[in-house]
């Protein structure tokens, strides 16, 4: 069973339940825009992601099909079964009201995604300062041999996706990311949908309707 494709607006965000063994596809349904998943364990939420977990045992951080995201407590949360793209970041925190006055000089207030998943997780009682390190979805950021960053134009193409494999029950958090360089200067939006059952069945019954 599928649910029907979940439009997230641009520069918003959201928090929903995702059952083990639930995929979760995320598409760019326009290109080059990012999406921020955090995830935490529904059973304790002192468990999240851990880029740091993540990143040490994959000993890569470019993480993409077959790649497990770990939590803090390095069990499995996530698995990423399909790729279409194949860049994507974990170094980043999700941009935040002083990313944009300490990066960008920007004046007033700024959207930004991490006041967007405090606000899409308030409803499960998750607190600002238990987001961590988010996977930043279709994100291409370069290191040079300096261990310089650059962020270029995310390499998502309109209709590419990922799709995640939950190995434990959990809270995610999603956004359609408010930050202008990590989106090549333009807002879009994001979609997701929760696949449950084999998605291999799931596809074929999408092509018989």
């Amino acid at each position: 069973m599928t649910k029907s494709l979940v439009r997230i607006p641009p520069q918003t965000g959201t928090a929903f339940l995702l059952t083990v063994g639930d995929r979760l596809r995320i598409v760019d349904p326009q290109g080059e825009q990012v999406s921020d998943l955090i995830a935490f364990a529904l059973a304790d939420q002192r468990e999240w992601l851990s880029a740091g977990r993540s990143i040490d045992y994959a000993n890569k951080i470019y993480l993409t099909t077959g790649s497990v995201l770990y939590s803090n407590r390095s069990r499995p949360m996530l698995t990423i079964e399909r790729d279409d793209v194949g860049r994507h970041d974990f170094l980043l925190t999700p941009c935040s009201p002083e990313t944009f006055q300490i990066l960008y000089r920007h004046q007033g207030h700024h959207l930004s995604c991490f006041e967007n998943l405090v606000n899409a997780l308030a409803k499960f009682e998750i607190p600002p300062d238990s987001i961590p390190t988010t996977f930043n979805v279709f994100m291409n950021v370069e290191i040079d041999s300096e261990g310089q960053l650059t962020i270029g134009p995310p390499r998502s193409k309109p209709g590419e996706s990922i799709v995640f494999r939950a190995e434990m029950d959990l809270i995610i958090g999603l956004t359609a990311c408010s930050a202008e360089l990590s989106n090549n200067y333009r807002f879009k939006p994001i979609d997701y949908e929760i696949i449950t059952g084999p998605i291999e069945a799931t596809r074929e019954k999408r092509s018989a309707d």
